[in-house]
């Protein structure tokens, strides 16, 4: 046994010495599935435990930690589900083959070192793809046309170029623009039209955990680990039910309690006729079982907490996920909306807007800016006439594709079927960790390493790296949980082609370098090299381009252009803390110690995301 676990065993066998029924309550997924049965394995194997006559174990899952939820998993225990142990023991040996055999190729191959994860490597390739896609980007000259007019009551509003001759108003030259900006100078502006209707917007789903993962990047500006840390700590202290779930299932005596809260707290016009139910979209896995992530307690409002009573961060993530819960099950959202359409000679303009006539479950989130909020426009009539106050002709450039996210690549991953609910934290903590890719204003890059890896991992392992590949493992996964196929058979069929691969690529491929960047400069030691920039295990350095002849080296640097130190004036550097977080700091540390999470003069939002200083 490893020398690490010895104690905490030895205080099971003592427990288990004194009694003759042990509980399993490990947590309600896989992992929690084989933990109890590496328990009672170990017990049962014990040598202090072998006179012992009887020894009774029970498997208990609850799916909170609340009196009632454990009262009633006591009176329903159990046999271990050995197929939910099957398909942790699965993923645990697939995920030790890849990263065993592909590692030590990676040495070899790119650089000594590197590390290859099944799950992560696919992930490292979205973000590398994601940023050549931006690097062949070329962006196009387009120009939007506004025009500022007023009723004869004095009430102004905006309208917009939307059509030129009855054709989609389609402006890429700035000779064009100043044509058209000369007619709308001059001409008469009369509505041509005025349509309004009622519009309504359901409420969303109840959290799983991807999507809570997705809310808080969104919202709270968090990573997928953090949220997860708060969120396992609300789990423990019984304030929410299980945050590792693939389910938007509510019970109905759930669903209850909540429409009961919503008619009490709200009123019954917030009540829609029939209880909401929301179904898991795709396959149905094990997990199915877990119910979403929820209040254990619906009548337990975030404004009932203190600072005393709950931390701040846990604070936050409760009231996203307790307005979530109780808004799933409140009345539709209704908005009045009006378009209207403004005739200026053959040019035809419009405006919309959009105001909320019945709040609904929108009512839980008015503090959040709504985006289904547009101006509100004056009462109008048919032929009115409107005076033009300005002509606006702004030219603009499409944007490249936007990169990843905390929340936008998970919903990538779980889009192509790439991993699971427990797994997308560890994934992007462990690319991050491994400077496979960095994370700049929560925004994920390819590092220098992570490109070369791809590259190499592309080319000799297609079918490893392939989304296609990754997301069947993962469903094999689940029908192992199912009991649909044999964990042993399943290993036996992916690691015959891969050893072989593994034995190819070893002989045959070539070594690949990993890319530098040239800084233009020559070599300080040798006067022969150019200084480039290197993407080290510790993150990026200096050195000769003549490395391992010349062993120059110096600390990189990375001065942010056009931003002054807001207390002293001076050249901001990125920084970052020792868990690999950037942040902006002042060039003269420790004479000056501003520090900021956010680049200076970053839109007031932005920053609200996250007021702390670093401090690590």
């Amino acid at each position: 046994m490893i020398t690490k676990f010895w104690l905490p065993v030895k205080k099971l066998e003592d427990a288990a010495a004194k009694v003759d029924e042990v509980i399993l309550a490990a947590d309600p997924d896989r992992e929690g599935e084989a933990i109890a049965w590496h328990v009672e394995h170990i017990l049962k194997n014990s040598r202090k435990l072998a006179k012992k006559e009887k020894l009774v174990f029970k498997r208990i899952a609850f799916h909170s930690i609340t009196k009632e939820a454990i009262m009633e998993a006591l009176e329903h225990p159990r046999a271990i589900d050995i197929n939910l142990v099957d398909a942790q023991q699965a993923r645990r040996f697939l995920d030790r083959l890849v990263g065993y055999k592909l590692s030590p190729i990676l040495w070899k191959k790119v650089r000594r070192g590197l590390s290859a994860g099944r799950v992560q490597s696919v992930a490292v390739r979205l973000i590398v793809e994601k940023e050549r896609e931006i690097e062949k980007f070329k962006p196009e000259e387009y120009w939007q046309i506004k025009v500022e007019v007023e009723t004869k009551k004095g009430e102004k509003f905006e309208v917009e170029l939307a059509r030129i001759k009855g054709k989609v108003a389609d402006i890429h030259e700035g000779e064009k623009a100043k044509v058209v900006l000369a007619e709308l100078e001059s001409a008469e502006y009369l509505v041509d039209s005025v349509k309004k209707s009622e519009r309504r917007t359901a409420p969303h789903s109840p959290f799983k955990t991807s999507t809570l993962q997705q809310a808080a990047a969104n919202v709270l500006g968090w990573s997928a680990k953090k949220t997860m840390n708060v969120a396992q700590k609300l789990y423990e202290q019984g304030d929410i039910t299980y945050h590792r779930t693939d389910s938007f299932n509510l019970v109905p005596t759930v669903i209850e309690e909540i429409r009961k809260f919503i008619g009490e707290k709200y009123g019954a016009e917030f009540l829609p006729g029939t209880p909401r139910v929301y179904k898991t979209a795709g396959k149905v896995v094990a997990q199915e079982a877990h119910e979403a992530v929820r209040p254990t307690h619906i009548e337990i409002s975030p404004d009932k907490f203190t600072g005393q009573e709950m931390a701040h961060d846990q604070e936050k993530l409760y009231s996203l996920i307790w307005r979530r819960t109780v808004g799933c099950q409140m009345s539709d959202a209704i908005f009045d909306d009006t378009k209207v359409i403004v005739r200026a000679g053959e040019n035809e303009l419009t405006a919309t807007g959009a105001v909320i006539k019945f709040a609904g479950w929108k009512k839980l989130f008015l503090k959040d800016k709504d985006k289904d909020e547009e101006q509100i426009l004056p009462m109008l009539e048919v032929n009115e006439k409107l005076k033009k106050n300005k002509v606006v002709g702004e030219q603009k450039f499409t944007q490249p594709p936007a990169r990843f996210n905390d929340a936008s690549l998970i919903k990538e991953l779980e889009k192509r079927g790439i991993g699971r609910p427990s797994t997308y934290a560890a994934i992007i903590s462990t690319i991050i960790d491994r400077r496979y890719v960095e994370q700049r204003e929560r925004k994920f890059f390819p590092t220098s390493i992570g490109v070369a890896v791809v590259d190499f991992l592309v080319t000799n392992f297609p079918k490893e790296m392939d989304y296609e590949f990754t997301a069947k493992m993962e469903s094999e996964l689940d029908d192992i949980a199912e009991g649909k196929l044999k964990w042993k058979k399943m290993l036996s069929n992916f690691w015959g082609l891969f050893r072989d691969n593994i034995l190819r690529v070893d002989k045959d491929s070539a070594r690949v370098g990993v890319p530098t960047v040239g800084t233009g400069k020559k070599c300080p030691l040798c006067h022969e090299g150019e200084v480039v920039v290197r993407d080290g295990k510790f993150g990026k350095f200096l050195s000769c381009s003549r490395y391992p002849e010349c062993k120059y080296t110096a600390p990189f640097i990375e001065y942010v252009p056009g931003v002054k130190c807001e207390k002293c004036g001076k050249r901001v550097v990125l920084k970052k803390t020792r868990t690999g977080r950037d942040f902006y700091g002042c060039e003269d540390y420790p004479n000056c110690t501003w520090a900021s999470w956010h680049k200076p003069g970053a839109k007031k939002e932005e920053q609200e995301q996250e007021q702390e200083k670093p401090s690590d």
